[in-house]
């Protein structure tokens, strides 16, 4: 049984008296332990998606079905939040600026998991070791963290809840590109460790070809091409043939880099295409972001 079925959904809005349909018939499925890559522009409907599975605003049409049972915006404002969780594009805005880390990790353990006060404090190291961060960084506001550690840290608020599902929109945009194959790298780490679910929202390629397990593409809120991810190598959909000729180094033909362009691309290190998330080579935690403590 997929842990995530999405059928016909729609969402529309009303914008200077004009219907917008930001979603228009989408059908998705998702496996347990799998990466769904969401590829498409602004405007897509990407993101209308990922916050519609995570219950941060309900459809207009159409059905969601969480492990077999219909799932719908009001059971994940109670205790069924806590399997479903969201990693935003900005962690600096996601993260109350007001809260150290150690306050950020600490909610989620007593609010969701139910922890004690006690246990929720001992369980805010293990997040941070599971996220690769010094436990030295408890103490740090937002404002006092670089870019890679705040996206870990709301990784590792995330985590907190034990869900069988993260919706990723556009997490790794804001950062550094070997911060963003880091950020990858580990996401894949713990989706090995914990079996969990990634709906993995990007218009980066490169990222997109790096973790998915599958792909949809979106235009105008409607999915024009899917597959496993051999659909970035062999798109048959114009439009994904036009996102393609856009990335640099591409071969809008095949979707394929030329040689000489991986060669002098840091980002190659992305698309290593590992046959299982077994293979792939955890980072040592004294090499993460080490040039932004």
């Amino acid at each position: 049984m997929p842990l995530l079925e999405v059928t016909d959904l729609r969402r529309t809005f009303q914008v200077r008296g004009h219907e917008v349909r930001a979603l228009d018939g989408v059908d998705v499925t998702l496996g347990r332990g799998r990466t769904l890559a969401v590829v498409g522009e602004s405007g897509s409907g990407k993101s209308t998606l990922g916050t519609i599975v995570a219950g941060l605003q309900p459809p207009s049409a159409g059905e969601l079905r969480f492990d077999g049972e219909p799932l719908d915006s009001r059971r994940l404002r109670g205790p069924e939040r806590r399997r479903i969780q969201m990693v935003f594009q900005s962690p600096l805005q996601s993260l109350n600026a007001k809260y150290r880390v150690e306050t950020t990790l600490t909610e989620p353990l007593r609010l969701l998991a139910g922890l004690s006060r006690q246990d929720a404090a001992t369980r805010v190291d293990e997040l941070l070791a599971a996220v690769h961060l010094p436990t030295n960084l408890r103490t740090r506001r937002p404002a006092e963290l670089s870019g890679g550690q705040q996206q870990r840290v709301a990784i590792a608020r995330a985590l907190a809840a034990d869900p069988e599902l993260i919706v990723l929109d556009e997490p790794t945009s804001g950062l550094d590109q070997s911060i963003r194959g880091r950020i990858v790298t580990l996401l894949r780490e713990l989706q090995a460790e914990r079996g969990l679910s990634y709906i993995f929202i990007t218009h980066d390629i490169a990222v997109a070809r790096a973790c998915a397990h599958e792909v949809v593409v979106m235009q105008r809120g409607q999915i024009v091409e899917r597959g496993d991810r051999s659909v970035l190598d062999d798109p048959q959909h114009p439009y994904t043939q036009t996102l393609l000729a856009a990335v640099p180094g591409m071969d809008p033909a095949r979707g394929r880099r030329h040689r000489a362009a991986v060669a002098a691309d840091p980002s190659a290190a992305l698309d290593p295409e590992p046959t299982s998330l077994e293979q792939v080579t955890p980072v040592p935690t004294d090499d993460i972001d080490t040039e932004e403590s």
